[in-house]
């Protein structure tokens, strides 16, 4: 015999509970900490002393005033993206889209930023009006 079979035969059904018991937790908790489950996304963008937050799926051009002049944010279909900005290496606009919590576009010559956030099911919702 074996050492696999040596270990089989000294397994019990408690110890089988025991191991799916593990194993169910360990999934339940990975597609609840990995999955949005009830947050909603929403973008955030500053720019010259302001604030404006959007949910992620509304439908809005933005000019978020900086030092340089104004770059445009522009939000559709659930991503955002920076169409322009007065910067000389344009790197915000050569980002491309986001649409994932924790993913942002700055553009640090006109210190304007653009983040996507998860928002918890029970707090407050805010938009542009809300300013």
């Amino acid at each position: 015999m074996g050492i696999t079979a040596d270990l089989l035969k000294n397994v019990k059904t408690p110890d089988i509970f025991i191991a799916a018991l593990g194993i169910a937790l360990v999934v339940f908790f990975s597609f609840r900490i990995y999955s949005p489950g009830n947050a909603a996304a929403r973008v955030v963008v500053e720019g010259g002393g302001r604030r404006w937050e959007f949910p992620l799926d509304a439908s809005e051009t933005l000019k978020a005033a900086g030092p340089l002049g104004d770059t445009v944010v522009e939000l559709r279909g659930g991503r955002a993206r920076v169409i322009s900005s007065p910067c000389a290496n344009q790197t915000c606009v050569a980002a491309g889209t986001i649409h994932s919590h924790g993913q942002w576009i700055a553009c640090l010559p006109n210190r304007v930023m653009v983040r996507v956030e998860a928002k918890a099911g029970g707090e407050q919702e805010l938009d542009a009006a809300s300013w």
